[in-house]
């Protein structure tokens, strides 16, 4: 099996989103054979259940996580061991011997400072016993229904926005809020015509709220903004990146094509 614990200095992390590192372990026949430490690469809502899910993570080792994540990991199907503290390599012995139990979460939302309905702080003790705070960002609960279309060389979240819309290798339709999201090739990558307005449509058809791509065509264009589609061109970086600059909103609509016609045809 393949493990993530959130890791503070060699340590279990007391707080599962906010944790420096995760240490991802993978174990076969009671042996580790292999061992990673990453970075926290951010926890943006379900942003974290979704890339570890994507690292084969089978069991996340956590003091405490929030309700709405512990709901996002059971739904990747990631059990969530928590409760629990010592070191790493302490934790991990008992993981293999089984004697490893998990408890309650070590952060108990509401038990602090309240920040409103959509957050809440909770308390536990830090490396020196006192007490700190930490926001709950995976509780928020953003209430909406809003939908992207990114152009993507890749199926995943960390593969690169494709430069060419029409003709682009995939379609990652996303939920900006929840990072929860679908990756569609696109069945018209290969066109020798229309490529734009087939893709258009074929976006258009999904209910999205804005493309984000690196170029748009005339025709695509056209098709796009009579379905009342926002289009963002110029836009580079990974799928997850790109995300992110349009939740800042640091991405600006574009008015109209940015390239001309058969733009993106391999010759």
């Amino acid at each position: 099996m393949k493990v993530a614990i959130s890791t503070d200095n060699n340590a279990v992390s007391a707080h599962f989103g906010r944790c420096p590192s995760f240490t991802i372990i993978e174990i076969k026949e009671n042996e580790i054979v292999s061992k990673e430490v990453i970075d926290n690469p951010g926890h943006h809502p379900g942003f974290l259940p979704q890339f570890l899910a994507e690292k084969n993570v089978e069991a996340i080792i956590a003091g405490g996580m929030g309700h709405r994540a512990q709901d996002l990991f059971s739904d990747q199907n990631i059990k969530t061991i928590l409760g629990i503290e010592g070191t790493i390599d302490t934790v991990v012995n008992e993981l293999i011997k089984g004697a490893l139990k998990g408890g309650e979460s070590l952060c108990s939302p509401g038990a602090g400072k309240g920040y409103g309905l959509d957050k809440t702080e909770c308390t536990h003790s830090n490396a020196d016993g006192e007490e700190q705070g930490c926001h709950h960002e995976e509780e928020n609960k953003i209430e909406t229904s809003q939908k992207i279309c990114i152009s993507s060389e890749g199926e995943s979240l960390e593969a690169n926005v494709d430069p060419r819309f029409g003709r682009c290798s995939y379609f990652i339709f996303i939920n900006p809020a929840t990072l929860m999201f679908e990756a569609l090739e696109n069945p018209y990558k290969n066109s020798t015509g229309g490529a734009g307005i087939q893709a258009g449509q074929f976006v258009a058809d999904k209910k999205i709220d804005a493309v984000l791509t690196g170029n748009v065509g005339p025709n695509a264009s056209k098709t796009l903004e009579a379905a009342g589609i926002t289009v963002i061109c110029n836009v580079s970086g990974t799928i997850s990146q790109a995300v992110d600059q349009y939740k800042k909103g640091i991405l600006k609509p574009t008015s109209g094509p940015s390239v001309e016609s058969h733009f993106g045809i391999k010759t």
